[in-house]
């Protein structure tokens, strides 16, 4: 028999409304896991067993009275602690909101309420979606699951972490930069940073109006696509949502590549220093992968990742320094080291240069949607370019961020899928995106299902047995 912790969203919801499976059980379940787990893992800020079973108990009474809100209903997940919950301490990981406890929901958060999901906690996160995985914070920073010498990834590392562990089957993250794609590469999770304005970020402490992204990081591609359905959708008072028809996400996961056109960006980072050579060997494989299963592999030329790099830091730099200016005046001690410095530098960013940025950003776009994705189903692009290094190699002060090629989609903002895709000679889990032209994340998602299902990588579970031991 399958573990209640190892139930996809489908086939737990199949079982509750067979009547099979409760909520409630499910729900007491996943909270003795994190009970037991969360001492080696630090993946939450705050866990809500007294709502969590409140939601369950409710989402019980509604399958029993015959009221079905969708795929979410009675299924528990979780929020990354910049989403805004109503009554619940929201922090950021940051002594700067230590306290803060919103008087409303984010727009997201109401969403998995109204779909009757059941709310397991905050998660946590590099500080204020940037800092790195820093120890002089209120709170531990969230430790890999594959193995807790290493980190997550960010900035949804907790959500990272607890997806990995089994704690839940989708977990809320946010994306400026790669932080939803990241942990999800480093941790061997599925992760979508869906197109720009597809999920309302309205109530979601924000670290780039231009570059931010809301959405989940789950253990499977059916879970992802099943997450979207419930949170995506046009939001009038988000002024970067897009008012798109929402499609049904899963239509498409089970019709194979057969035919389809995929655009391999290796010459994009084929020469980058840092690319390692299990990297390269691993997304190797996954385009011959692809091939076999009868898609057209063909590689496509990228503008350089360091104009993406430079055009997406100045843009993040000066709207995060200007969301945090008062603040860092009034109290910059507040701030663990590694967020002050990221933030801070980008008061020294001028105005003729994110300007310039902004206008970079459409060429960029442009170059993108109209040549390899014009000529292109989807892309195969690398997540990053090595494993999850060690915790203990983050040093006093923050340095540059090394290894990820994810900025690029943040930039453009088209939909992107990180999946796993085999491991590093180490254990540790390797990744890489797909990139979908906008508002095609059902394409991403039938590409990534098909890999999903070819490569076996998805149902590799890490054993937190030695660490548990160790505690």
């Amino acid at each position: 028999m399958t573990a209640l912790h190892d139930l996809s969203i489908a086939e737990a919801g199949i079982k509750l409304r067979e009547g099979a499976l409760t909520s409630t059980a499910l729900t007491e379940a996943l909270l003795a896991r994190i009970t037991e787990m969360e001492p080696v893992l630090n993946a939450f800020i705050t866990v809500t067993p007294e709502r969590a079973l409140a939601d369950a108990k409710q989402a019980d009474a509604d399958f029993a009275a015959g009221i079905d809100k969708g795929p979410m209903q009675g299924i528990p997940y979780g929020l990354k602690d910049i989403y805004g919950t109503a009554g619940i301490r929201t922090t950021c990981h940051s002594r700067v909101l230590l306290d803060n406890v919103p008087d409303e929901d984010c727009v997201v958060e109401q969403k998995f309420k109204d779909g009757g999901g059941v709310l397991l906690g905050k998660l946590g996160t590099f500080e204020f979606a940037l800092g790195g995985p820093a120890f002089d914070l209120p709170f531990p920073p969230a430790r890999n699951p594959w193995n807790t010498d290493h980190q997550t990834g960010g900035s949804s590392s907790g959500s990272g972490a607890a997806i990995a562990a089994s704690y839940m089957r989708t977990a809320m993250g946010s994306d400026t930069g790669g932080s939803i794609r990241g942990p999800a590469a480093y941790c061997g999770t599925v992760g979508i940073k869906p197109t720009y304005g597809r999920v309302s970020r309205r109530g979601i402490f924000p670290l780039s109006y231009t570059l931010d992204h809301a959405g989940p990081l789950t253990q499977s591609v059916e879970d992802a696509a099943l997450t979207m359905q419930v949170i995506s959708g046009h939001d009038p008072l988000d002024p970067a949502s897009a008012d798109v028809p929402v499609p049904n996400f899963s239509e498409g996961l089970d019709a194979g590549v057969q035919g389809l056109r995929i655009g391999y960006t290796r010459a994009f980072y084929i020469h980058n220093e840092m690319a390692n050579p299990e990297i390269i060997a691993a997304l190797d494989k996954t385009a011959e992968t692809l091939a076999g299963l009868g898609a057209d592999v063909v590689e496509v030329d990228m503008p350089s990742w360091e104009l993406f790099q430079a055009c997406g830091s100045t843009i993040m730099s000066s709207e995060a320094y200007t969301i945090h200016e008062a603040d860092l005046k009034t109290r910059p001690t507040a701030y663990g080291r590694y967020a002050y410095q990221r933030i801070i530098a980008g008061g020294l960013v001028s105005a003729s240069d994110y300007i310039n940025a902004l206008r970079l950003r459409r060429e960029l776009t442009d170059i993108v949607n109209s040549g390899p994705l014009t000529a292109c189903d989807a892309l195969l692009a690398p997540t990053g370019l090595t494993p999850a290094n060690r915790l203990d190699d983050f040093g006093r002060d923050a340095g540059p961020w090394k290894g990820m090629l994810t900025m690029v989609y943040n930039v453009t903002g088209n939909p992107a899928l990180s999946v796993p895709i085999g491991f590093s000679a180490n254990g540790l889990p390797l990744g890489c995106q797909i990139v979908g032209r906008p508002f095609d994340e059902v394409m991403c998602f039938r590409v990534g299902a098909a890999l999903e299902a070819a490569l076996g990588v998805a149902s590799s579970r890490p054993d937190l047995a030695p660490a548990l031991a160790a505690e």
